[in-house]
């Protein structure tokens, strides 16, 4: 990297800091609160990740990631994932049509709500695995196959997935392979009472706010790349990939209580989102590098739908929650 990159890049962390803060006051102006939850959510986009939000109805998620897009000038599609819901009404299908010219009948494909930038897929649980796939394959390719044609999709891509976890009859529950392709497990809590009397007062009146837009499209994209290139020191790498390894019960050298209540770990992709989640993180405080506090704050959202938990820590009453703040008491980082 030549000096002018250097200063450039320095410049593109001062320019996204700043943005960040309007980003969250604008947000603020219809969501009261879920300010961890909005971090959340630009540390996965400006990571390329996709986000799954586990939440109680009626506490604002799709209003929150509507207006984010709003927010970040980007195109949003919500998509109601319910049991009768095909992969063609997310990717799109083919129609016939006459072609005006020559009289004849052709194909032509029409493009499903996949194609936006933020999809919102909305109780992803509810609908059969052959149309959870058709999701998935899009987030890891960022492209959609159809009728032999490959489209690709508009960057930046991201999509939030909602599961309800008080409603589990008629669901049909991600795989450990699928949860897998989410880089975040983010639960949105309850407000705090004060935010709560707040939510009450200013959703009924007939106040209305106009939302600025922060950021365009081409400016996300330019920040995604931004955070591949943020240096991290080799030994941060290392401490991403122990704690991600202690999680694993046949790994050498693992806490006894891994043994116990873990029946599998969190593979190499977590290890490389931690370190993702750390970047971003870093240089929306107008950090230029991360360090070891920022994994640890990546681990609980990056981890927790990565561990799958035994009969024993069922017994114990224990979650992969739990097993996470044990885990980052045990390993420290080296040096």
């Amino acid at each position: 990297m030549t000096p002018a990159e250097g200063k450039s890049d320095i410049e593109a962390v001062d320019k996204l800091h700043a943005a960040f803060s309007n980003i969250k006051a604008e947000i603020a102006k219809t969501i009261i609160g879920q300010d961890k939850v909005v971090e959340q959510l630009v540390i996965s986009l400006l990571s390329s990740g996709h986000c799954l939000l586990v939440g109680v109805p009626g506490l604002a998620k799709t209003l929150m990631i509507s207006t984010l897009a709003r927010v970040l000038s980007l195109d949003f599609n919500r998509i109601q994932f319910t049991p009768d819901l095909m992969p063609s009404d997310i990717t799109g299908t083919e129609i016939i049509e006459e072609d005006h010219a020559t009289g004849k009948r052709v194909f032509r494909f029409l493009k499903g709500p996949v194609f936006a930038n933020i999809i919102l897929a909305d109780e992803i649980n509810r609908t059969p695995p052959k149309t959870q796939a058709a999701l998935l394959q899009a987030m890891q390719e960022h492209e959609v196959t159809a009728a032999g044609e490959t489209y690709k999709l508009d960057e930046p891509f991201f999509v939030l997935a909602t599961q309800n976890p008080i409603e589990q009859e008629g669901t049909y529950p991600l795989p450990e392979a699928q949860l897998d392709r989410f880089m975040f497990n983010v639960f949105v809590e309850y407000p705090e009472a004060a935010e709560e009397q707040e939510i009450v007062k200013t959703t009924t009146t007939v106040a209305t706010h106009e939302l600025d837009k922060i950021l365009s499209a081409e400016d996300i994209v330019g920040f995604q790349k931004l955070v591949r290139r943020v240096p991290v020191s080799d030994h941060l790498v290392e401490y991403a990939v122990d704690l991600v390894r202690a999680t694993r019960p046949n790994e050498k050298g693992v806490p006894d209580f891994i043994g116990k209540w873990v029946n599998w770990g969190a593979g190499p992709r977590a290890s490389q989102y931690l370190i993702m989640a750390a970047k971003a993180k870093a240089i929306l405080e107008g950090r230029p590098t991360p360090g070891p506090e920022d994994v640890r704050f990546a681990a609980f959202p990056v981890l927790r739908h990565r561990i799958v938990t035994s009969f024993n820590a069922e017994a114990d009453g224990v979650d992969s929650l739990e097993i996470i703040r044990r885990i980052l008491d045990t390993i420290k980082e080296k040096g």
